[in-house]
C-alpha cells in the first residue's frame, strides 16, 4: 500500500492559508489525508484550471521553502545537508544548488530568487578550484543552468529582471567555464577525460571514459558555440561524439544502435558490449533525439541513430515480468545476454520515447513510451512510501522468501531501496501529459510529489531516504542534491503550469525549447519540430 494523496486539500492549504505541505512525522498529515478523501469526492465541482493552479502553487511553495533553507545557510556553497543544517561542496564550491535552481525559479516566476541567483553567479570564479572537476556533471548543471537562464531572460521571461548586464554575465560565465574545462579534450583522439584538476591542468589518469559522460556534452557545448559565434566549443563535443555515432569495433554494437559502455580515450574504440538505458549509458540515447529537436537540419544523423537504438530497444530489450506481464521494463545486456534489472535513473526512457515519437510522427514510439511510463508508475504505486526504489529486478532466479510475495504482487522486487530525490519518473509523467493531454498523468505526478514531500522533507530542505518500502522512508541520508531544484521541482510544477513557449510542445505545436538532461530548457537553434 502507499500513503494516501493529499490532493487538493494540501495544495489549497498552501495557497489560501499559507500553510506548507505537511512534513514527515507531522500529525497533520493523516488528518489532512482523511479530509482529502471527502474533498476528492467533490473534486468534480472544481474546475480543472483551479486544480492545476493550486497544485502548481503548492509545488512552488515547496521549492521556495527548500531554496530559503539552502540560501540562508549555504549561500556560495554547493548543497545543504538538511538533517544537520550544514553545508557540503561536492561540486567544486561554485554554488551548484543556486545555478541549478535558476531556470526553475524563472519558469515559476520567482523574481526575488532570480535576482539573488543572478547576483551570486556574477561572483563565481570558474577558473579555479582545489577539488576534482567532473566534466559531465559540470556541463549539465553549471553550464546548462546558466545558458538556460540566458535563453529564458533574453526571451520569454525577460520581464523577470531589468539588469541587462546580469543576463550578459550568464553567457560570459558560461564561456569562462567552458574555457576552463576545454583542456579535457586535449587527448590523441579528442575523447575527453572526465575527471579534471584545474590547479595543474591534468586529469585522474583514467584510460577510458563512459558512454553517457562523452555523449552528454554535445547539446550544451554546441549551444554555447551558437550563442557566442565561436564554433570551437561545439567542435570539441562533436568530434568526441563521432566515435559514438560510428562505433568500432562492430562486435561492441551487439544490437543495431545499441553499443557498449566504456570507450578508450586514446583511440575512441569501444572496449565492451555491455549497456542499455541504465545509468552510465542513459543520457547518450537521450541526447540523440534531443540534438535533432535542437536543430533538425544539422543533426538529422543523430535522429537516425536514435531510431536505430529505439527499434532495437523495442525488439530486443522489452521485458514483461512473469508475475506481471502487464508491465513493461527495459532489460540491459552483456553482449547478447539480457539482464532483467533496472534503475530509477532508467525511468526517463518513457519520456524520451514519447518525445521521439512526437517529433518524428511515430505513434508506435509514443505507445511504447506510455507502456514504459506505466511500468515506472507501478514502482511508485507498490511501495509503502509511494516512491520508487533506486534499483529493482524481475529476474526470477533472484526471488527468494524475503521478496517472493512482493514480486508476485508487483512484478519486481527491490534490490536497492534508496531514494536519492531522483526526478526520472516525474520527468516521464511530464512528457506523457504534454504529449497526450491525459490528465491522469497530472494526477500521478501530484501523488508522487505529495509522497516525496511527506517522506523526504526534513529540517530546512529535503533529504535522500534509505528505504522506500519502510515506514517514513527508513532513515534520512542527509543529502539534498542540486537536481532537486533543477528537476524534481521543475517537472512537478510544469505539469500543472499554464502552457508556455518553453514547455514541451503539445497539441500539434512545435518545440521552441529542448530540455537538457538536468531539465534546463535551451532554446532550439534550427527549425522547430
Amino acid at each position: 500500500m502507499r500513503l494516501p494523496s493529499l490532493s487538493l486539500l494540501s495544495a489549497a492549504a498552501s495557497v489560501v492559508f499559507g500553510f506548507r505541505l505537511p512534513a514527515p512525522g507531522n500529525p497533520e498529515y493523516q488528518s489532512l489525508a482523511l479530509k482529502d478523501r471527502a474533498l476528492r469526492a467533490r473534486q468534480s465541482r472544481v474546475t480543472d484550471s483551479t486544480v492545476e493552479q493550486q497544485r502548481a502553487a503548492a509545488v512552488k511553495d515547496a521549492f521556495t521553502f527548500a531554496w530559503n533553507g539552502y540560501f540562508t545557510t549555504c549561500k556560495g556553497q554547493d548543497e545543504l545537508e538538511p538533517v544537520t543544517n550544514t553545508c557540503t561542496n561536492p561540486r567544486n564550491n561554485w554554488g551548484a544548488s543556486a545555478v541549478d535552481a535558476l531556470s526553475t525559479a524563472l519558469v515559476m516566476g520567482s523574481q526575488p530568487i532570480v535576482t539573488d541567483i543572478l547576483d551570486y553567479i556574477a561572483t563565481i570564479d570558474y577558473t579555479t578550484t582545489a577539488t576534482e572537476v567532473i566534466l559531465f556533471e559540470t556541463t549539465i548543471r553549471y553550464m546548462a543552468g546558466m545558458l538556460s537562464g540566458y535563453d529564458l531572460l533574453e526571451g520569454p521571461l525577460s520581464n523577470l529582471t531589468t539588469n541587462a548586464s546580469a543576463v550578459d554575465t550568464l553567457l560570459a560565465q558560461s564561456k569562462s567555464l567552458a574555457d576552463s574545462l576545454s583542456f579535457a579534450f586535449n587527448t590523441s583522439s579528442g575523447i575527453p577525460s572526465n575527471h579534471l584538476y584545474f590547479t595543474n591542468q591534468t586529469n585522474d589518469g583514467a584510460t577510458t571514459n563512459g558512454l553517457a559522460d562523452i555523449g552528454t556534452l554535445c547539446l550544451e557545448w554546441q549551444h554555447l558555440s551558437d550563442l557566442t559565434g565561436d564554433p570551437s566549443y561545439g567542435d570539441l563535443a562533436q568530434k568526441a561524439e563521432t566515435y559514438l555515432l560510428n562505433p568500432l569495433p562492430e562486435s561492441n554494437e551487439p544490437f543495431p544502435g545499441l553499443v557498449g559502455t566504456n570507450v578508450n580515450i586514446s583511440n575512441g574504440v569501444f572496449l565492451d558490449a555491455t549497456g542499455g538505458w541504465n545509468g552510465g549509458d542513459d543520457s547518450f540515447y537521450e541526447y540523440l533525439i534531443k540534438m535533432y529537436v535542437y536543430d533538425s537540419s544539422r543533426y538529422s544523423n543523430y535522429s537516425d541513430r536514435w531510431i536505430m537504438a529505439a527499434d532495437s530497444t523495442i525488439k530486443y530489450l522489452t521485458s514483461n515480468p512473469a508475475s506481471r506481464p502487464d508491465l513493461t521494463f527495459l532489460a540491459s545486456y552483456v553482449n547478447t545476454t539480457f539482464v532483467n534489472s533496472s534503475e530509477h535513473l532508467t525511468c526517463f526512457d518513457g519520456g524520451n520515447f514519447l518525445l521521439g515519437g512526437s517529433v518524428l510522427g511515430r505513434q508506435d514510439y509514443i505507445d511504447f513510451g506510455l507502456a514504459l511510463v506505466n511500468g515506472c508508475h507501478d514502482l511508485y504505486n507498490s511501495t509503502l512510501t509511494g516512491i520508487g526504489p533506486e534499483i529493482f529486478s524481475w529476474n526470477t532466479t533472484g526471488v527468494d522468501s524475503t521478496n517472493e510475495a512482493f514480486y508476485h504482487a508487483n512484478g519486481f522486487y527491490i534490490t536497492d531501496p534508496l531514494y536519492d530525490l531522483r526526478p526520472e519518473v516525474m520527468e516521464s509523467f511530464y512528457y506523457a501529459y504534454r504529449i497526450t493531454g491525459n490528465t491522469m498523468y497530472q494526477d500521478w505526478a501530484w501523488n508522487a510529489f505529495v509522497a516525496i514531500n511527506a517522506t523526504t522533507r526534513v529540517g530546512q530542505g529535503f533529504s535522500a531516504i534509505s528505504d522506500v518500502d519502510a515506514a517514513n522512508g527508513g532513515s534520512f541520508d542527509n543529502v539534498q542534491e542540486s537536481f532537486l531544484f533543477a528537476e524534481v521541482m521543475k517537472y512537478s510544477y510544469l505539469i500543472h503550469a499554464p502552457d508556455s513557449i518553453f514547455q514541451v510542445a503539445s497539441n500539434g505545436t512545435k518545440n521552441q525549447f529542448v530540455f537538457n538532461t538536468e531539465a534546463h530548457p535551451l532554446k532550439v537553434f534550427g527549425p522547430p519540430v
